[in-house]
């Protein structure tokens, strides 16, 4: 694959990935929620830290997340130009493609939400709001993909869990956040593949 095609498949991703988040934080308010279908709700959450909603604690953890991420997103993006100078496979190229795309779709919330948008909580947030929630390297992530498949109370003869209520599957995630899981699930399946030279 060449550079330039899996620039564009970053840039698409991207596009949806945006598109989706200013969509929700437009149309939403925070812990709003639609049903598609049982197992599959559209529902507004901000995640101000790591997956599943992990914090770095202190004043400073969010902006050393983000400069983390940043820097994380320099060297997957050279990985990227190498793997295509080097030829290799497109299993490897399309997975980091996917996974760059990601990390800049949650990147860009970072950075910029909390100059972006105003608040969430009771209102639907406005773009380019006079009042703005947070400050540059800030901003929290906007997720909306939620999928329980099974919600109920777990047999009581389960050791630590019996009798307690679950829901199978309890993430809610966005499309940035599914390009990193796929292009991490391609090198896992594909590893041969994907690893060839």
């Amino acid at each position: 694959m060449s550079l330039k095609k899996a620039y564009l498949l970053v840039i698409l991703v991207l596009v949806i990935d945006q598109i989706s988040k200013i969509y929700i934080k437009t149309n939403f308010k925070l812990d709003e929620e639609i049903y598609v279908f049982d197992w599959f709700r559209i529902h507004f959450i901000e995640n101000s830290g790591m997956a599943w909603g992990a914090e770095i604690p202190g004043a400073f953890g969010k902006l050393l997340l983000t400069v983390f991420r940043i820097v994380a997103v320099g060297g997957i993006g050279y990985w990227l130009y190498d793997a295509v100078k080097k030829q290799s496979s497109n299993f490897l190229v399309v997975a980091v493609a996917l996974i760059l795309a990601g990390a800049v779709g949650n990147i860009i919330d970072s950075v910029f939400y909390g100059k972006m948008f105003n608040d969430s909580y009771g209102q639907v947030a406005t773009m380019f709001s006079d009042d703005p929630y947070g400050k540059w390297f800030h901003g929290k992530v906007v997720d909306m993909f939620y999928f329980p498949i099974w919600e109920g109370n777990l047999p009581s003869w389960l050791p630590i869990w019996g009798g307690n209520h679950f829901t199978f599957f309890n993430a809610i995630f966005n499309v940035a956040d599914v390009a990193i899981s796929t292009g991490v699930g391609i090198l896992i399946v594909f590893n041969k593949k994907a690893f060839s030279k």
